[in-house]
């Protein structure tokens, strides 16, 4: 008996190490860019989100990237395009999927990019990204024309 609870615990213990080792791949944030272009490495991308901090003219501000499940690169703002003045209006990911700590919203990585308005990510489009083999780059200025949509965003 004192075995099989022993047995247990360790299956426990390690079901817990294992959950978070798997969610630790979750949300991951790159270091801050600050008032320059947001350069992302296409090698560094996966199904996982990256998240990539930018400081322009001092508003905090977002965007993340991924491998969509078709091998495409999407790249977003992480504001809610209808919840972002909410302050909660920002996605994490759980699972395959990003949603919008203010309403709950589920969107699928495969959606991700592909239309603008709604409650999604506000998606940053070929036109407004330069891509290479190896790395997107978002010039400092389409970034100042996004700076209105992070003016309350992460407060409460």
């Amino acid at each position: 008996m004192k075995r099989a609870i022993i047995l247990t615990a360790v299956l426990a213990a390690f079901a817990v190490n294992s959950a978070f080792a798997q969610n630790s791949a979750l949300n991951q944030r790159k270091p801050a860019v600050t008032d320059q272009n947001l350069v992302i490495q296409i090698a560094d991308l996966t199904e996982n989100a990256l998240f990539y901090p930018v400081n322009i003219d001092g508003v905090n501000m977002e965007v993340l990237a991924v491998k969509a499940p078709d091998g495409t690169i999407r790249t977003a703002f992480n504001a809610c395009h209808v919840c972002h003045n909410s302050g909660r209006g920002y996605f994490v990911q759980e699972g395959m999927v990003l949603v919008c700590q203010n309403c709950g919203r589920r969107y699928r990585m495969s959606q991700l990019e592909r239309q603008a308005g709604g409650c999604n990510p506000e998606p940053i489009f070929p036109a407004n990204k330069t891509v290479t083999d190896s790395e997107i780059t978002i010039s400092k200025e389409f970034l100042k024309q996004a700076k209105t949509m992070f003016n309350n965003w992460k407060r409460q």
